[in-house]
């Protein structure tokens, strides 16, 4: 069961780091109420991560980036985009190399049919690969079981990308309501044709998350924002019997993990050895498109 070596791993949750003048969790400060997550915290979940990666000044982060990339043996990362001069430098990157990442999106369906029309424009411009959602973090907050998301399903069906949702209580210090595990049950239902990825967790429902993956063919989860020794058992077991092809791996960096700590504890996961292949690549290849 050891992890192949040079297989040329993706990476479905990757970012490029700033220069720490810019903060990407801006948007969620109107629904932090207490003192801590509002002006203490660099991110506001910094209580589950005690060492959010510190990259220093670089002279170019897209070099950096790479190297790290190369380091680490991941071949191909999905980083996100956006119109504001906040992700200019991921946008560029995925336009000058397009061979290494891989452009989302993190929707916001309080914007209406506005929402479709910037997902399309943004599809035209970076060939986006998925779109992805924070329903805990927008602001206000909408619930999975909320139609407000429809426009966004039919988007993502027309396009052909999946949607890739946070599921499960979040980190942050805000109501979980909106990213209960039970509202993909309808969702996979009433839109066989949408591919929905889940994100961060599912936590503590993964019991639930499993049991929908084997009922909805097109339900998948992605591994991202927790550190390999705290994967939930129950999906690897998962992915260990009926579940090989529904896992796949997403990191979270520099976001709250660094790949050295992703890295040096991924080998100890016990997935069998014809999972890891799997895990690490085929899956996101045949789920994405890639």
């Amino acid at each position: 069961m050891a992890m192949p070596k040079d297989i040329g791993i993706i990476d479905l949750m990757l970012a490029i780091p700033n220069d720490g003048k810019s903060n990407y969790y801006d948007f969620i400060k109107p629904l932090l109420m207490d003192e801590e997550s509002r002006k203490m915290f660099q991110m506001p979940a910094q209580y589950m991560f005690k060492d959010v990666p510190d990259v220093g000044g670089q002279p170019d982060y897209t070099a950096y980036t790479l190297a790290e990339m190369d380091k680490y043996g991941i071949e191909l990362a999905m980083v996100g985009v956006d119109e504001g001069e906040q992700f200019k430098e991921q946008g560029e990157a995925v336009l000058a190399h397009p061979e290494r990442f891989v452009a989302s999106y993190d929707c916001n369906p309080n914007n209406g049919m506005e929402e479709v029309r910037k997902i399309r424009r943004l599809h035209e411009k970076f060939g986006l690969k998925a779109v992805t959602a924070f329903p805990c973090g927008v602001c206000p907050q909408v619930s999975l079981a909320d139609k407000k998301w429809y426009p966004i399903f039919v988007a993502c069906v027309d396009l052909d990308i999946p949607f890739c949702p946070c599921v499960g209580v979040p980190g942050p210090r805000v109501p979980m309501e909106p990213q209960k595990v039970e509202h993909l049950d309808e969702i996979c239902w009433f839109f066989p044709e949408l591919k929905v990825v889940m994100r961060h967790g599912g936590e503590p429902w993964t019991e639930l998350a499993w049991k929908l993956m084997l009922k909805y063919p097109n339900l998948y989860y992605m591994t991202s924002a927790f550190a390999p020794k705290y994967y939930p058992k129950t999906i690897v077991d998962y992915a260990n019997t009926r579940g090989a092809d529904k896992v796949m791996y997403a990191g979270y960096f520099p976001m709250g993990l660094s790949l050295e700590r992703i890295f040096k504890d991924l080998p100890e996961v016990p997935f069998k050895d014809e999972v890891w292949p799997k895990f690490l690549r085929e899956n996101a290849q045949r789920v994405f498109k890639l």
